[in-house]
């Protein structure tokens, strides 16, 4: 387990240093903010990151623990496959991981929210433990708006194995259907720029990812589900998300020998792909 040695000792670290400075405070304050969290657990169909096929064979289940405190947050996501099998992006072809059980992706995400009215800035780091691939980080910031819609940009930055930058802009609203019970919509849209050799794309003359770098409207996403509060800490959210390519170059594939096929992008096309199931969260 020594891949994620880094990833746990910066969440402790992140989390032990705001709780240690509230008890160095003096006594006599009242109301002082607490350290706040949730904990949840996703089931669904197939697990799609940026239009990207990860898991697509079986199910796949994403535990997830955050932590904040004063504008900071840590959160511990995981991705267990019920059935690894490789796609362009993902690599499950050694014996002993394609085709069985495993928790094959655990991530950690550093970062800090400050609000002026309805404006929300948020900076922070991923850390990307994946078993599939190559382990990478990004540091990312983010600008929403709190009205109608709720405008999200958010522009991502790997540092170091897959060096690019993504760039997306989401909308969702929630909308009262009973009680306290809401229907939720969202849409999102990504843009993507590589900047390393990783991302030379595709050259069908030569057969080989040998042209220019990879860059260009890249994901688009819509979905829609329920939140279903069972008591004032759980909640129960179906939902289900269309994922699909917003150009040419993102989904553009190419035949090479037999059924395999080669994607403009090296790191796999965007599909059309429905993602489905449902999400359990407990605040604390």
């Amino acid at each position: 387990m020594n891949r994620y040695k880094k990833a746990f000792l910066l969440l402790v670290v992140f989390i032990c240093f705001p709780v240690l400075s509230v008890l160095g405070e003096e006594a006599g304050k009242k109301e002082e903010p607490k350290v706040t969290g949730s904990g949840s657990l996703g089931v669904y169909n197939q697990y799609i990151f940026r239009g990207y096929e990860i898991g697509k064979s079986g199910l796949v289940i994403q535990p997830s623990l955050t932590a904040s405190y004063k504008g900071f947050s840590a959160t511990l996501w995981g991705n267990i496959d019920t059935n690894q099998r490789s796609t362009k992006t993902a690599d499950f072809s050694a014996e002993s991981k394609a085709f069985k059980k495993g928790w094959n992706e655990t991530d950690l995400t550093l970062s800090y929210t400050h609000t002026f009215d309805k404006l929300s800035l948020t900076g922070g780091y991923i850390y990307y433990g994946t078993n599939y691939c190559d382990q990478t980080e990004e540091l990312f910031g983010t600008i929403a708006y709190d009205i109608i819609s709720k405008p999200t940009l958010s522009i991502y930055r790997d540092i170091t194995s897959y060096k690019g930058t993504y760039i997306n802009l989401s909308f969702g609203h929630s909308f009262p259907v009973h009680k306290e019970i809401t229907l939720d919509l969202g849409a999102s849209f990504g843009y993507f720029i590589g900047e390393s050799d990783y991302w030379k794309t595709y050259d069908s003359p030569t057969n080989t990812y040998t042209g220019s770098k990879y860059k260009g409207f890249h994901d688009g996403m819509v979905k829609a589900g329920l939140t279903i509060p069972v008591t004032k800490a759980f909640t129960i959210q179906p939902m289900v998300q269309y994922w699909f390519p917003l150009s040419g170059d993102a989904g553009k594939e190419y035949a090479t020998v037999g059924d395999i096929k080669d994607s403009y992008n090296p790191n796999g096309p965007v599909n059309n792909n429905f993602v489905y199931g449902i999400g359990f969260t407990y605040a604390f």
